[in-house]
């Protein structure tokens, strides 16, 4: 399987990298290939809202959206990797999902598998629950079907990620695939 996993951490080297890092080990162990794109580092602009991509042509901004539409396109599975920014994903990955609206259609036709890797140093029962509400709205309107979500409670640090059963959990998901 084709796995493309959206990188929406600003800290390359946080907790959200350590997730990602054993849900990739985890994949590759189980024979799927994996490509991480650090999206923070893309070059991307928000969408405009001028909708003259009519919903599926090409987006009149030009920059690395297109790139990862055809990473999308062909893929068969889509990770979303964030850290919990005031309960929602960061407005990096906000702004590509925000962007699937050039490609609306065709990646609903896609039915790519997903899955949601997350952190937060809040370790409340409620921590995730408007996040994990929108990529269940995601999965929902484009069609993904959901392979699993490893929510890190309390993981503020990467040392305290490390610690936690949390990356076990994304190499266990990687690995079931």
């Amino acid at each position: 399987m084709k796995i493309v996993v959206l990188m929406g951490s600003p800290n390359k080297n946080g907790s959200t990298a350590i997730l990602v890092d054993s849900f990739v080990q985890g994949a590759a162990e189980a024979g799927h290939n994996c490509e991480v794109i650090d999206i923070c580092r893309a070059d991307i602009h928000p969408c405009t809202g001028c909708v003259r991509c009519g919903y599926e042509g090409p987006c009149v901004q030009k920059d690395d959206v297109e790139v990862i539409r055809g990473k999308l396109l062909s893929a068969d599975m889509v990770v979303f990797a964030t850290p919990l920014y005031y309960y929602g994903m960061t407005a990096q990955l906000k702004a590509v999902v925000d962007r699937f609206c050039a490609y609306n259609s065709s990646l609903n036709g896609r039915h790519l598998k997903s899955a949601l890797l997350t952190v937060a140093w809040n370790a409340d029962d409620w921590t995730f629950e408007a996040l994990t509400a929108h990529y269940k709205t995601l999965v929902r309107y484009i069609h993904f079907e959901d392979m699993g979500m490893v929510l890190g409670y309390g993981c503020g640090t990467p040392a305290m990620t490390k610690r936690s059963k949390y990356p076990q959990e994304a190499f266990q998901l990687g690995r079931s695939l």
